[in-house]
């Protein structure tokens, strides 16, 4: 027996009728409740408490049901309003801001979205209330902990990610069409923000174990960006060179873990004829990551400017040129060579992204183009010439001594995956 239609109401369903008002009800409370115990705070207590609110974020939903946004843009401005009147009427001379009036306001538009998607507002009335609740913490973090430099690099990745990245065109140019500005420029804020969530870690878990932790959580985004953005730190703060070292190293981790995962996806058999490659060369970059970090943790505390710069431009600038660079002869390989040899084509693709020419020979062993056991030298070629690209990136970063500690670590990340690779295929294959 099929289910009786829903009864409308206002163009509404009833059981969409009853959830909208539920999580507009639902807003008002929680937003109110928050706003009402802040009232105790105040010399002069605010206007708007948790009835206000309540009924503010009831007007928005009601306004939606009987005439649309129309009657909610009323409702909106006469909210405004009266908010106006009761900050005037209420205000403090020791906290004239206005963040309960933009909440009362935010609450009846709340309210409407409520009607429409109901998901939506829960989660956003949820944020504004955290948002609210969380008004010490973040005057702490802004005026004590962050630093004014700290604040201006903020704003320079702000900058580059909100106004120049929209700027940029999305295709290829250059030589070979090998250069897309856009893709380019999102690796330098990869290493902006890299460079920034390294600088968080130090100031979090200290220069000595927070560093390696950032290497290798950053890995998982790009393990080249993170090799140019340690560089960047060694070079900065030569003290924290082994450390700079552990996470660069530790960062090929997850390129290891990250290669495997994509293999899996495109093809198990492929997968099971790389495993020891995958697990030699993970297990010597854990190994070698392991021996910088505990160097590092042995090393006496020493005096990091702990306030200074979050990431450096000037390096990640560097190390788009490098990029580029690097793109265009891994284009020029592949118009030399052309597509005819696995190896010629995935050791070209892999100068780019290891993880796209492990993907493409693994999809040919999935369409029987390729048995399983002949992918294992394609896909290390691939990480092998990747490999370069890594070291071309953690020369370039100006830092003498952290080329020294990183290149050796790399290379013998590349040596575990041969020689497993090779053993498996030459006793275990």
């Amino acid at each position: 027996m099929t289910a009786p239609p829903a009864i409308a109401f206002g163009g509404f369903a009833d059981a969409h009728l009853i959830s909208g008002l539920g999580v507009a009800l639902g807003v008002g409370l929680l937003v109110g409740g928050e706003r009402e115990r802040r009232k105790r705070e105040r010399s002069t207590p605010s206007a708007a408490g948790i009835r206000t609110f309540t009924i503010a974020a009831l007007a928005g939903a009601v306004s939606v049901v009987d005439g649309g946004l129309a009657l909610l843009a009323t409702a909106t401005a006469a909210a405004s309003l009266l908010a106006a009147v009761g900050y005037w009427i209420t205000r403090d001379p020791e906290d004239p801001g206005l963040t309960t009036e933009l909440a009362l306001v935010l609450t009846v538009l709340l309210g409407g979205l409520a009607m429409r998607e109901p998901m939506l507002a829960a989660g956003v009335g949820a944020a504004l209330a955290l948002l609210l609740a969380s008004r010490s913490p973040l005057h702490h973090f802004v005026n004590q902990v962050l630093t004014e430099r700290e604040v201006h690099d903020a704003l320079v990745l702000a900058g580059a990610t909100l106004i120049v990245l929209p700027l940029l065109p999305d295709g290829r140019f250059g030589p070979y069409g090998a250069v897309n500005p856009r893709a380019v420029w999102v690796l330098v804020l990869l290493v902006l923000a890299i460079g920034a969530a390294g600088h968080i870690a130090v100031r979090a878990l200290g220069p000595r174990f927070g560093l390696p932790v950032a290497g290798l959580a950053a890995g998982f985004v790009s393990s080249s960006a993170t090799i140019g953005a340690m560089g960047a730190r060694a070079r900065k703060t030569p003290a924290l060179l082994s450390a700079a070292t552990a996470g660069a190293v530790l960062s090929t981790v997850a390129t290891v873990v990250q290669m495997g995962a994509v293999i899996a996806v495109t093809s198990v058999e492929t997968l099971r004829a790389m495993s020891p490659a995958l697990i030699s060369a993970g297990a010597a970059a854990v190994i070698y990551g392991a021996i910088f970090t505990l160097r590092a943790l042995r090393q006496p505390p020493s005096e990091v400017d702990a306030g200074g710069r979050a990431f450096s431009l000037g390096a990640a600038i560097a190390f788009a040129l490098v990029l580029t660079a690097v793109l265009v002869g891994a284009a020029a390989l592949r118009a030399v060579f052309g597509e005819a040899g696995v190896v010629i084509a995935a050791a070209a693709a892999g100068l780019a992204d290891t993880h796209a020419a492990a993907i493409s020979v693994a999809a040919l062993v999935t369409t029987g183009a390729l048995a399983p056991a002949d992918a294992v030298v394609p896909i290390l070629a691939g990480f092998s010439t990747n490999t370069v690209a890594k070291i071309i990136f953690a020369v370039s970063s100006g830092e003498r001594r952290f080329a020294a500690r990183v290149v050796p670590g790399l290379l013998l990340v590349v040596a575990g995956g041969w020689i497993g690779g090779l053993a498996w295929a030459r006793f275990g294959g």
